[in-house]
């Protein structure tokens, strides 16, 4: 994941996009694991920990807001300019 978002970063983003994020979604995992990825060093943190996977509708909705909240967000940063 690492690699791939900062090749984003160098080759794929354009002028005035912040820097691409990932998002890994795992069938299983325990909360141990997440932890003894220790992923903080390398700049990746859990923003969520879900111990089951929503319904697909759930899991799009969510992704749609936020994919929302992040678009309003630039918006306000370019009217800030």
């Amino acid at each position: 994941m690492e690699l791939y978002l900062k090749w984003l970063d160098k080759y794929e983003k354009h002028e005035g996009e912040q820097s691409p994020i990932g998002l890994i979604l795992c069938a299983v995992a325990s909360k141990e694991q997440v932890e003894l990825l220790e992923m903080h060093k390398d700049g990746i943190l859990v923003a969520e920990y879900w111990t089951e996977l929503p319904s697909k509708e759930i899991l799009g909705a969510k992704l749609h807001e936020t994919l929302k909240e992040a678009r309003e967000r630039i918006a306000i940063k370019q009217l800030r300019k």
